[in-house]
C-alpha cells in the first residue's frame, strides 16, 4: 500500500509517470527502505495508465460490492419487530462490545 500511496502522491505532485528511484525518493523522505520488487510490480502494474481511469474503474467495483446495513435494520422489521424495537434490543449489545476494549478507545 505504502508503494502505490507514494506514486499517486508524486502522480498528483505532476509526475504522469513515476520511476522506481522517484517511489525510492519518496519512501526513504519518511525513513521507509524500499523493496525493489514490490516497486517494479506497482509500476508494471500501473504503468500506461492514467490515474484517474483506475480511480473510476476502482469505484466501479466498489459500489457492487454489499455492506449489509439496511438489511439487518429492515429484517427486524419485517420479521414483526419496529426499526426502533431492533434499535433498543441492540443497545445493550453495544455497551457489551464496549466493555471489552479494558477502557481503552481508538482514540484515547
Amino acid at each position: 500500500m505504502k508503494y502505490l500511496a507514494a506514486y499517486l502522491l508524486l502522480n498528483a505532485g505532476g509526475n504522469a509517470a513515476p520511476t522506481a528511484e522517484d517511489i525510492k525518493t519518496v519512501l526513504a523522505s519518511v525513513g521507509i527502505e524500499a523493496d525493489d520488487e514490490r516497486i517494479n510490480a506497482v509500476i508494471s502494474e500501473l504503468s500506461g495508465k492514467s490515474v484517474e481511469d483506475l480511480i473510476a474503474e476502482g469505484s466501479e467495483k466498489l459500489a457492487s460490492v454489499p455492506t449489509g446495513g439496511a438489511v439487518a435494520a429492515g429484517g427486524a422489521a419485517a420479521a414483526g419487530g419496529s426499526a426502533a424495537a431492533a434499535a433498543e434490543e441492540e443497545a445493550p449489545a453495544e455497551e457489551e462490545e464496549s466493555d471489552g476494549d479494558m477502557g481503552m478507545g481508538l482514540f484515547d
